[in-house]
């Protein structure tokens, strides 16, 4: 099956974001309460990017299901991970504002290749983000976490009802009747992306921001 040409592709990838000290310390707790902060402001700011590209994954479906699959993923989106993120934001007293280097590469990758590449291509460039959160999600929520702040985070996708609508993307992408070209580039655009995932929770470790502001100081 394609799914598990898929995984076999970013076993790297994926191993390294179990290693990374930033997943590591949700777990043990020790993460600075800093960098989470960063990694969820951030996440709020790609997750406005994401729905436009889960947005046009609708549009450019040709069969209905699918078309109403990520319809559906859109609106659970906004609605669980948005909210989520509003509330930690809220209680801190903070809003995101300025998008890091890695969060503006990686949004923009997956706008270009869902504006300008067929349908197979931008599921291909969508499933890590579904995927590798599940994945991690489930190994974090059976270690469980010291820090109730981060417990919050990985009962979200460590849940069953994620991971339902995770299994749907990973059926979708095996439903597709893909020649060997196709299935190549759709693997491409999957390694891409889920190596932008690596450097987006590594960016919030880094706390990862432009050397210069975004705006004129004039």
């Amino acid at each position: 099956m394609l799914s598990s040409e898929l995984w076999r592709s970013v076993g790297d990838v994926y191993e390294a974001i179990l290693s990374h000290p930033f997943i590591i310390g949700l777990t043990t707790g020790e993460l600075d309460e800093e960098k989470f902060r960063f990694y969820i402001a951030q996440d709020s700011l790609y997750l406005r990017e994401y729905g436009k590209v889960l947005a046009i994954a609708a549009a450019k479906a040709e069969e209905r299901e699918h078309s109403r699959f990520f319809a559906e993923s859109l609106a659970r989106s906004i609605k669980v991970e948005q909210e989520m993120h509003e509330a930690f934001m809220r209680a801190w007293g903070m809003r995101a504002e300025e998008m890091s280097p890695t969060n503006t590469a990686y949004t923009n990758f997956l706008l270009a290749t869902a504006y300008s590449r067929p349908f197979h291509e931008v599921v291909g460039a969508i499933l890590p983000c579904f995927w590798i959160y599940m994945e991690v999600g489930s190994t974090l929520k059976a270690k469980g976490s010291r820090n109730a702040l981060f417990q919050k985070w990985i009962d979200t996708y460590g849940g069953e009802e994620y991971e339902r609508g995770v299994k749907r993307a990973i059926e979708i992408v095996n439903e597709l009747e893909l020649g060997e070209r196709e299935r190549r580039a759709t693997k491409e655009k999957f390694r891409m992306a889920a190596i932008y995932e690596y450097m987006f929770w590594d960016s919030a470790y880094r706390l990862e921001r432009y050397p210069f502001r975004l705006t004129s100081p004039l």
